[in-house]
């Protein structure tokens, strides 16, 4: 199908040939009991493999079992694809071979879309989902029997354990009245297969089964499928109770089993699935539809049954809300009928007995999968998923996600759901504000139903699905995945992943080319052919029920909250409940001042330096003992600052009806539109117990209970509170308010559950009694003050918090005299107590909308009873009481030591029992407060060891450093044991160094030059850093041969000169700001960072890199973008970031063009295209998951994989974020290192970790955990003057370290040598460390975790817990003693060496820069003027080009001109990091077109046919075209995506239409759209300007006004000029029939158009209106100034012509 196959088949042939000869020989294995049954194989060239012994071997299923990879019910499996349709929509016939063939070619031609096992060669899997191809069959069909039941069956191997399945299989089908017609041997070709595809390939054989004779069901066949999928569910059940399990293998996994639809599929590439499955080349196989999918999963594992398409899904995403989607579907089914099963199920000796078999529902009948009418009532009333003796379950977190939705959705469709109806339940548009919905309220009302009934399962997701009645796909809430499709006048319709992969498909018969937008749906009717867009199809179902009459009469709303101004406590009992909740008084100070002032969250700086909760000796609340979790690589984050209009905090009390019958008492529910609970409206709620306001049942039960009872007295407490409240909710309370509020002032004799602790417990309590549906939790805690507390609480099981003591708090900061002054005097907004709690809630409400957002979560209804954090510091048994299913890998508390922690808070337990304690856990406070690793201290004896003087700066300097000693060895000796003799603070702090060998003399360890080449420095940005600390740093790791790290911000193009001006005196008169300079220097940074805001990344950038870093996530705020605000973006800074000065910038979180795996491996792509001798290194950050991203990341093609801890150190961050997001990285180090070896890939990556490295023995520490370079960040920062102040956010760094203030750089006092010299230490540590072990190098100890023990010393220091346990964790680590072969490229040479090249989805590049014309034109600065075919497999088409230019001229010295027309659909990135070349496409692009454009122009038209489609009203390119675009034009003739120049910071581009987020975060730059829009334009938008045609008038709705403004354009101004100019300019360039009907009446034309603008453009011409003499820009790119500027002075008729050329 496409040159891929071809080089395939050559890889296939070679591996088939060697096998042949001499195979895949056993060498030595692995010896950790974990890696167990993994071999390391020796293939014949000499070159390891990592394969499986057994056939089944499921790495997956070993991973969740783990002490490393966390808790069995945490699935490890991560994927993403490539999916699409085709459907023929005739009514005569339209089964046709040809529609699959075409399938097959389009699945070929998305095959870099998916990824390949650690054998390079075994897919992650495809597949393809069809109608049955009865021609395939006839002697499977009858007259009597026109349709049996086909099922798609993966058998085991072996012949005697298959024939036993079958014996089951048959017999359960016979029990169940299905005649068996028989077994067909599906004919494959197995050589094909990739080695660890065929290890592990099932037998795969087709049942089919006649329909029961007394099965009395309707022309749809709706009672057949019923039973086939209830019969289906049996047969694992009955085969499990035989015993016919084996470890080595599944006994049977049915992909199919159905009379409508049969599926493929297997762990195949693309083009070998037809290769494998020879019936998908038989003319017999004819289809009405297809259904096709690649996959890329992150993790390795061959799994067949994990491909897909799924039974009814064909899935590209993730969903992000998996774990509480699964605990909720378990309670929702738990809610339902208990069903009678099968007459064993009633038998004493499987545990029933009379008494038992009395509960059961006589409703629901199990016995009975015939009957149609019983079916139905199954699927609608019975409980199916606890009755494991009787049915499969219907949810399990050993499934990845797509099989958990896919049996959600298929039960949902069995049920008499409609499969559209289902899926817009399932996954809800975010319809909330959505003008789109405006005309069709009736879609509006059935989302609001269906929202209080179901948690949207939350996700970027593409979804093709078909239940063989109708065929269709939906899009995310977000768009967060690329869906186009096309329908032909031939009634053909096409949907796919990427446009472009139908081949040979006419374009003269297209009559629509489109896209889904964000939670948009396509539909066909199979039976009809009819085509349904997406308000047809969601109106047609939404008008089946009268859902806004429904919600009108039985919805409660809970009005918008007010505040009371009345105290409740006076200051002392305030004070007392405020200690007795562990407040501290900076949570006081810090926490409440800013957000009752402000409405924001607290700022901070300077990242995590205290110890893990569980080392502490200070007392924390239970809260701290959890992280947030958050997305990175597999998933996005999502963007609530800019992205809100997609987000909700609505929660819901009451009883949830059930979702399979639908009927009005599921409207009975209270709304609320906030879990932020204020006294008035804890009132109101209470008052709907009355008949007259709904009925709603409530009940309070205290949490409190006797201190005199002891720690022991906890446990027995939340055993008492569970069995409260199942009783309460059994007896019919709807509403249960858990509240430790005391009654009265003796309740001081009590203490209180930890409301986390409680709520928890309660709520798998009420799960496990079956009544969770049943009521809502309202917790009522003095304890929860902080936005973490708050989304714990959801998190863990609570619909909403009254905070009591929060908002009492607030009032009395109100009441405060130095609040009042400080109003007064405005240095605080002056507002009034109601807004000061109104402000709270606020910055409550925005905190938790970000928490959602970084784990890419839209709804707080969907992150309820998720469970997304990991528990560090908590034992087995807590987590059994409240926790389940929620990860904690290193042990500790116990409840009695919870309940001691929390009696510790009480204040009669200190000295000062009237005043609030200062813990001192955000800020230091000497001697009372909490521990910090970086200190004041710390930077004091760092400076004396390395002979930095701070006061040597100015006038000053040259005296103080004449009589300065210098570096002193033995003050680094004190520097070093005082972090050793430090309170615990880090995991490594308890593992200590445990040799196999005698010690060794130092001079026999590799050299100290050796080590420091594995050292870098942090992703520290000029912006965050002042120009003297960056450049310092730089110059100091090019001096020691490691790695600086430019960071997010750009870098000025004078640092890539060697530096040879430098004076006796240090000084070069190039760098005249810096000191201690050397002759040969250079301040060019090894490492330049591509982060989400793409400031400063332009060509020139990237090719003067050595390595390039792709920034995913940041230690201190993990899932957000970086952040500088307004007084640091100097005008320095500005030019470089190319933004305006003075104004804060907020980097996007990376979803804009890494929606996914296979979109963070384009990313890749593009950066290995612009700079093939550059590697990629992908930045993540810690937290439980990260070795299955890490897997993902590797197979991506990274050459480097950075590993930070949660304790990494930032400019300005949210303060929750630091404190709360983020795990340390000695699990993730090791996590990352242990998935990769035992996926066989971590030859592939160089793996590097920072995150509070400070010494040698870090450094050692990270290296057998499985680091081979380290980062050092703020300890490098200390190297040179940081002095700890912790004020980087307020621009006021007091040894201009962090300042752009110019009086502030002046007292830097810092040089490179005091870097080096620092950096000298540290590896005369590593060295003598070695030296200690007996070890020569660090490579020799690379992931020797073997070589790690318990200290026993510092493991005794513990002062809280005697429970933590990390060598469990460390254990489990795969041992590689005696496998190091991975420490070595392919080849043997080193990983630094070795960079990975892109395939044949760059030899359309190549052959453009090999080309002798183009090369000669690019040397010569001469013209040129090429055609090539283009098709979608050409991706980053243009880069190279780019590349080569940028290495020649730089990003402006190129002056001739190369002009390249490409024909045919361009693949991904089209023109990325376009320089100075005219691109043009005549067909249609994929997403990214111009994605990092710095010069040039992009033209992208339709094929000069007589096409039947309008042009300005199809999609002609994708999602996030123009994404950090710098300069240059682009010009389409069609509609783009959604996210249409996001971070446009110069280029100049004219579309006709545009998708959702137009111009977001745009910083510079005109864009122009010609059409309609989608909602949220100008989000975040703080430079350029945006022209947009409004005929309708609904601009206005859909624009983001927080930032922007907008006007008309008013006639014979500056901004008309430019307008008309560039669209006149576009009509020349792309014959646009929209541009000349809008010029052919352009005084009728222009009062349609709005001008879109910000702030920092109301000044400017084209805003405030022009001057004599002034010039208007129309272009980004010129040769000349003349050419791109027309003089105000002279309008005359010539103006727009001679502008535009």
């Amino acid at each position: 199908f496409t040159p891929y196959c071809a080089t395939m088949a050559h890889r296939l042939l070679f591996f088939g040939i060697l096998s042949t000869v001499g195979g895949f020989m056993p060498n030595i294995p692995l010896t950790s009991p974990l890696t167990s049954r993994l071999k390391t194989f020796t293939h014949a060239s000499g070159e390891h493999l990592i394969g499986n012994e057994y056939a089944d071997a499921s790495l997956a299923s070993e991973m969740r079992v783990n002490p490393i990879f966390g808790n069995v019910n945490d699935p490890v499996e991560r994927d993403a694809c490539g999916v699409g349709f085709i459907v023929n929509t005739n009514k005569e016939n339209n089964a046709q071979h040809s529609v699959l063939s075409k399938g097959l070619a389009a699945l070929s031609c998305m095959e870099h879309r998916g990824a390949c096992g650690g054998d390079s060669i075994s897919g992650d899997g495809a597949g393809v989902m069809t109608s049955i191809p009865w021609d395939l069959f006839p002697e499977f069909k009858s007259a009597e029997c026109p349709n049996p039941g086909v099922g798609m069956m993966f058998l085991p191997q072996d012949a005697s354990r298959r024939s036993q399945i079958k014996e089951v299989i048959e017999g359960v089908c016979r029990n169940n009245e299905l005649e068996v017609v028989g077994w067909r041997t599906v004919p494959v070709d197995e050589s094909v297969l990739g080695p660890q595809a065929r290890a592990v390939v099932p037998h795969i054989e087709q049942l089919f089964v006649k329909a029961p004779k007394r099965l009395k069901d309707d022309e749809d066949r709706d009672g057949f499928e019923r039973t086939l999928y209830l019969v289906r569910r049996r047969f694992d059940v009955e085969i499990r109770r035989r015993g016919l399990v084996w470890e080595d293998e599944e006994p049977v996994y049915v992909a199919s089993f159905s009379s409508r639809t049969i599926v493929y599929k297997g762990m195949v590439q693309s083009c070998v699935l037809p290769e494998f499955y020879l019936d998908l080349k038989d003319p017999n196989y004819t289809t009405q539809f297809v259904i096709y999918h690649r996959r890329f999963s992150t993790n390795t594992s061959p799994r067949w049954p994990l491909a897909q398409p799924m039974r009814v899904l064909g899935h590209n995403g993730e969903i992000n809300t998996l774990l509480g989607n699964v605990n909720w579907m378990k309670a929702r089914e738990s809610a339902k009928g208990t069903p009678i099963a099968s007459e064993f199920d009633l038998e004493e000796d499987v545990g029933f007995n009379e008494e038992a078999a009395a509960a059961f529902d006589p409703s629901c009948d199990i016995r009975d999968l015939v009957d149609a009418a019983n079916t139905e009532k199954i699927m609608q009333e019975c409980n199916t998923q606890d009755s494991p003796d009787t049915l499969e379950p219907l949810v399990d977190l050993s499934r990845s996600d797509s099989a958990n939705l896919d049996g959600v959705f298929e039960l949902m469709c069995k049920s008499r759901h409609r499969a559209p109806c289902a899926l817009m339940a399932l996954v809800p548009a975010a319809y909330k504000d959505d003008p789109g919905y405006d005309a069709n309220p009736e879609i509006t009302d059935f989302y609001k139903f269906h929202g209080n009934l179901l948690e949207a399962w939350d996700g970027p997701a593409l979804l093709a699905f078909c239940d063989g009645k109708s065929i269709g796909a939906s899009l995310d809430r977000n768009g967060l995945r690329p869906a186009r499709y096309s329908r032909t006048s031939d009634g053909m319709v096409y949907m796919m992943s990427e446009t472009g992969v139908i081949p040979g498909l006419d374009e003269s018969t297209i009559v629509e080319k489109g896209r889904l937008g964000p939670g948009q749906m396509i539909n066909v009717d199979l039976r009809t052919g009819e085509w349904k867009d997406n308000l047809k199809i969601k109106s047609e179902i939404a008008s089946r029920h009268s859902y806004g009459e429904w919600i009108k009469e039985r919805t409660k709303v809970v009005p918008e909250t007010t505040f009371t101004t009345e105290r409740e406590y006076d200051n002392v009992r305030a004070t007392t409940l405020q200690a007795s909740f562990g407040w501290s008084l900076e949570d006081i100070g810090m926490q409440i001042n800013d957000m009752a002032s402000t409405g924001k969250e607290t700022t901070y700086s300077m990242g995590d330096d205290a110890p893990i909760a569980v080392l502490s000796e200070r007392p924390h609340v239970l809260y701290n003992y959890f992280k947030q979790r958050f997305a990175q690589v597999t998933n996005p984050p999502i963007d609530p600052l800019r992205e809100g209009v997609v987000m909700s905090l609505e929660m819901t009390l009451g009883k949830k009806q059930s979702i399979y019958k639908v009927s009005e008492s599921g409207a009975r529910i209270v709304q609320l539109s906030s879990p932020v609970l204020s006294e008035i409206d804890m009132l109101y709620i209470m008052d709907t117990e009355k008949e007259e306001n709904g009925g709603f049942k409530n009940e309070v039960v205290s949490t409190r209970y006797d201190l005199a009872s002891g720690p022991g007295g906890l446990e027995t407490a939340v055993k008492a509170l569970c069995k409260r409240a199942v009783d309460a909710v059994t007896s019919g309370v709807e509403i249960l308010v858990l509240s430790d509020k005391p009654t009265s002032e003796d309740d001081d004799s009590k203490t209180y559950i930890p409301p986390l602790l409680a709520v928890g417990a309660v709520h798998h309590a009420l799960i496990e009694a079956g009544v969770r549906m049943d009521t809502g939790i309202i917790v009522e805690t003095g304890a929860a003050w902080s936005t973490h507390h708050f989304a714990c609480l959801v998190g863990y099981g609570a619909h909403a918090v009254h905070p009591y003591v929060a908002l009492e708090t607030t009032k009395q900061w109100y009441e405060q005299e130095t609040t009042q002054k400080k109003m007064k005097a405005g240095r605080l907004p002056e507002i009034t107590v109601e807004q000061a709690q109104e402000n709270y809630k606020k910055s409550i409400e925005g905190g938790l909308l970000k928490i959602l957002s970084k784990i890419g979560i839209s709804l707080l209804s969907s992150y309820h009873g998720a469970q997304i954090f990991e528990c560090i510091g908590l034992s087995g048994d807590v987590i059994d009481l409240a926790f389940k299913g929620t990860t904690s890998r290193i042990g500790g508390m116990s409840i009695e030591e919870i309940a001691t922690e929390t009696a510790m808070m009480r204040p009669e337990s200190v000295t000062n029992p009237e005043k609030i304690q200062n813990y001192g856990y955000y800020k230091p406070i000497p001697k009372s407060g909490e521990y910090h690793a970086n200190s004041a201290d710390l930077a004091r004896l760092l400076h004396n060891a390395i002979g930095l003087d701070k006061t040597a700066v100015g006038d000053k300097r040259e005296e103080k450093n004449a009589k300065n000693p210098g570096k002193n060895a033995a003050n680094y000796e004190i520097f070093k044991k005082s972090l050793y003799e430090a309170p615990l603070a880090n995991i490594r702090d308890l593992v200590d160094f445990s040799s196999d060998r005698r010690p060794i003399s130092v001079d026999e360890v590799e050299s100290i030059e050796s080590i420091m080449k594995r050292f870098c420095s942090g992703a520290m940005s000029l912006g965050a850093l002042s120009r003297e600390a960056h450049e310092a740093l730089a110059i100091a790791m090019n001096r020691i041969g490691g790695k600086s790290n430019s960071g997010e911000g750009g870098e000025d193009v004078i640092r890539g000169q060697t530096i040879n001006d430098v004076g006796e005196d240090g000084k070069s008169p190039t760098f005249p700001h810096l000191h201690g300079l050397k002759n040969g220097d250079t301040a060019n940074s090894f490492v330049h960072q591509i982060a989400s805001g793409r400031f400063g990344v332009t060509p020139e950038y990237l090719v003067t890199a050595k390595q390039l870093e792709i920034k995913m996530a940041q230690g201190a705020k993990p899932g957000e973008g970086g952040q500088l605000p307004g007084p640091k973006v100097s005008e320095y800074i500005a030019g470089l970031r190319a933004s305006k000065q003075g104004v804060t910038l907020i980097s996007p979180p990376p979803h804009h063009d890494i929606y996914s795996i296979e979109d963070l491996a384009q990313l890749i792509h593009d950066l290995h295209a612009v700079n093939e001798d550059a590697g990629v290194s992908v930045k993540l950050v810690s937290s439980i998951g990260i070795g299955t991203v890490a897997c993902g990341v590797a197979k991506a093609q990274a050459d480097v994989i950075q590993i930070s801890g949660g304790d990494g150190g930032t400019g300005a961050s949210p303060l929750s974020s630091i404190k709360h997001a983020g795990g340390p990285w000695e699990l993730g180090l090791t996590e990352a290192h242990s998935a990769l070896t035992m996926n066989g890939l971590r030859e592939r990556v160089l793996l590097r970790v920072d995150g509070g490295i400070r010494t040698g023995r870090d450094v050692l520490m990270a290296a057998l955990m499985g680091a081979e370079e380290f980062g050092f960040g703020t300890i490098a920062m200390i190297a040179e003057g940081c002095i700890m102040a912790r004020v980087c956010h307020l621009n006021t760094c007091p040894v201009g370290v962090t300042s752009q203030k110019e009086e502030l750089r002046k007292k830097f006092p810092g040089t490179p040598q005091h870097i080096v010299d620092f950096f000298m230490f540290v590896a005369m540590e590593v060295r003598e460390l070695l030296a200690h072990m007996g070890y020569t190098s660090i490579e020799e100890v690379i992931g020797r975790a073997d070589l790690l023990s318990e200290d026993k010393v510092n493991t005794k220091r513990i002062s809280k817990s005697s429970n933590v346990d990390v060598m469990t964790f460390y254990n489990a680590v795969p041992n590689v003693e005696n496998n190091r072969g991975w420490l070595k490229a392919e080849g043997g040479k080193d990983k630094k060496d070795v960079v990975h090249v892109n395939g044949f989805s760059s030899d359309l590049d190549r052959e453009l820069c090999a080309d002798a014309d183009i090369k000669a034109a690019i040397e010569s600065n001469g013209m040129v003027e090429k055609t090539f075919k283009i098709k979608n497999t050409d991706r980053s088409v243009g880069a190279m080009l780019s590349g080569d230019i940028a290495r020649k001229w730089g990003n402006k010295g190129f002056t001739g001109k190369i002009g390249i027309t490409f024909e045919g659909s361009a693949g991904q990135a089209f023109g990325a990091f376009n320089l100075a070349s005219d691109l043009k496409v005549v067909g249609e692009c994929n997403d990214y077109v111009g994605k990092g454009m710095h010069s040039g122009s992009l033209t992208i038209v339709p094929p000069d046919v007589d096409h039947k489609f309008k042009a300005s009203e199809s999609s002609i390119v994708g999602n996030a075209c123009l994404y950090g675009g710098t300069g240059g034009d682009l010009h389409a003739n069609g509609r783009a995506g959604e996210r249409f120049g996001v971070r446009n910071s110069g280029t100049y581009a004219v579309v006709e239409g545009t998708g959702d987020h137009l111009c977001e975060y745009m910083t510079g730059g005109v864009i122009v759209t010609l059409g309609s829009t989608g909602r949220n334009i100008g989000a975040g938008m703080t430079g350029g300007l945006l022209y947009a045609y409004d005929p309708d008038d609904k601009l206005d709705a859909n624009l983001n006004k927080e930032i922007v403004s907008v006007r008309d354009v008013p006639a014979g101004s500056p901004a008309e000029v430019q307008l008309k100019a560039m669209v006149e300019r576009h009509l020349r360039l792309t014959g646009s029939s929209r541009a000349r009907e809008l010029l052919d009446s352009w005084d009728e034309a222009l009062p349609k158009f709005a001008q879109v603008y910000p702030p920092s453009e109301a000044k400017g011409i084209l805003v405030a209106g022009g001057v004599e003499g002034a010039r208007t820009r129309v272009s980004a790119n010129s040769l000349t100034a003349e050419e791109c500027f027309l003089d105000m002075s002279n309008m005359g008729p010539d103006a727009t012509g001679q502008c535009a050329e």
